[in-house]
């Protein structure tokens, strides 16, 4: 009965990997999003099926109370939380599986102590330095996405030295208890170390660099979860943390490069300051326009590329946006949107605000792909959005943003920004495409401002 148990379980775990793998290639594309969440989630119920029946678990009580808990906190997360709030909501996600990872270790070492091998003792260590840093150090990002925590870099005399410093003492700490398995004392310092760093890492990281900070600590519980594996002797574990630790590290990399900014720049820099004193400045040379303005301009255009941000998100405009862009389709006028890496607060905001309002997928076009249609575009429609489009990132080298890709929205005829006021954005300096000529702003509150627009669009149609 063992044996077959086993095969069982080989079979199981086989399984899952496979969907694992399935289901991350699915992700890369927004058609197949869905049924890559569907692989996944399928590849992860086999493989907790598989280990359960594996290891012939009699009581199953706290397990059921453990599934309950999950899902009376999970599914008002789901169906609950916002689209606004979903960076926020990730960031809690990995703070929860990174406690629980933690836990794991912890009652592991507790349970074996000096019974366990050095490699053992080593992995579990490793588990709980990361997953303790991953805990806290994601509910700062929580804390600094939802305004709790100020957005500015936080910084004191030294805060790099005595990160590094604490960091060199958790691994020199690892290193010894690998030789003496079984001290709780070296065991509780490297988790204590741990919880500390999470903070101390993320407090001087301005909040524009959160999306950044969200991927790299996405990565870091996958290598703690893969860890796991190896102490729990779980393939499953193994397979789905590399691959998340794996994504997750490619991710920040995008990101980075998105941001221009490199990866020490991003753990170490004061990037993100919020500096609104220099915002009236641009006041008196801005061009205002009402939303029939708007309108009527859009009606003449033959050509429009919406540039969605993270206004968009706070004014739930999404679905406002497609019925615009619906409404000028029925007129003739080409419509697309361009998306750019780290608009919003987290890799791919924009993408699922968009597929959520049913945007079709071939509409939307990457950086790279649309930049150099900008110049033969009519008219750009920027929803919400600011530092992306700023054109001090290529025009002024003393610009905290200098050399970031942005999106050439200053090369269209005609550009029209939607914006609550003149607050600049995270990169907390002023954005010259504000201040053009070709550009038009459109104070209010987006949803209510573009539903104001698409009655003068459909008012008269074309011309």
């Amino acid at each position: 009965m063992t044996d077959a148990r086993t095969a069982i379980y080989r079979v199981a775990l086989f399984v899952a990997s496979v969907l694992f793998l399935l289901g991350l290639r699915a992700l890369t594309k927004p058609e197949s999003a869905r049924r890559g969440l569907s692989y996944a989630a399928c590849g992860m119920l086999i493989g907790v099926v598989g280990t359960l029946f594996h290891h012939e678990i009699i009581e199953y009580q706290w397990i059921i109370g453990g599934v309950v808990l999950g899902v009376v906190i999970g599914v008002p997360m789901g169906l609950l939380i916002p689209m606004t709030k979903m960076p926020e909501r990730v960031a809690l996600s990995l703070a929860f599986g990174s406690l629980a990872v933690t836990t794991v270790g912890i009652a592991e070492f507790l349970h074996q102590g000096a019974a366990m091998t050095h490699f053992a003792v080593g992995a579990v260590s490793f588990e709980v330095l990361m997953g303790a840093m991953t805990f806290t150090g994601s509910l700062m990002a929580f804390g600094k996405l939802n305004g709790a925590i100020t957005g500015r870099p936080v910084t004191f005399p030294g805060n790099n030295l005595v990160s590094l410093a604490m960091f060199a003492t958790a691994a020199v700490a690892l290193g010894i208890l690998v030789t003496q398995p079984g001290d709780l004392r070296l065991f509780l310092g490297i988790i204590a170390a741990g919880l500390v760093l999470g903070v101390l890492v993320v407090l001087p990281i301005g909040g524009a660099d959160m999306p950044v900070v969200i991927c790299l600590f996405n990565a870091y519980a996958g290598l703690a979860a893969a860890a796991s594996g190896f102490v729990l002797d779980n393939h499953v574990l193994i397979i789905c943390g590399a691959l998340d630790g794996g994504s997750g590290v490619i991710l920040a990399i995008i990101m980075s490069k998105a941001m221009n900014r490199s990866f020490a720049n991003v753990l170490f820099g004061a990037f993100g300051n919020e500096v609104t004193a220099t915002a009236d400045a641009a006041k008196g040379s801005v061009r205002e326009g009402s939303a029939e303005d708007a309108g009527e301009l859009l009606k003449l255009a033959g050509s429009v590329t919406f540039v969605p941000g993270y206004g968009m998100a706070v004014g739930q405009a999404q679905h406002a946006v497609r019925d615009l862009a619906n409404a000028l389709a029925a007129n003739g006028t080409r419509v697309k949107y361009a998306i750019h890496p780290v608009a919003g607060r987290m890799p791919g905001h924009m993408n699922v605000l968009l597929a959520e309002a049913n945007v079709p997928y071939d509409q939307l076009y990457e950086l790279e792909a649309i930049n150099d249609d900008f110049a033969q575009t009519d008219v750009v429609v920027v929803v919400g959005a600011n530092d992306v489009v700023n054109p001090a990132a290529r025009t002024q080298p003393k610009s905290p943003i200098y050399g970031m890709p942005v999106l050439n929205a200053d090369y269209a005829k005609a550009v029209i920004v939607l914006k609550r006021g003149m607050a600049p954005g995270f990169a907390g300096i002023d954005n010259e495409l504000f201040g053009l000529p070709q550009t038009m702003m459109v104070f209010g509150d987006a949803k209510a401002t573009l539903g104001k627009i698409v009655a003068v669009v459909k008012d008269s149609g074309h011309g």
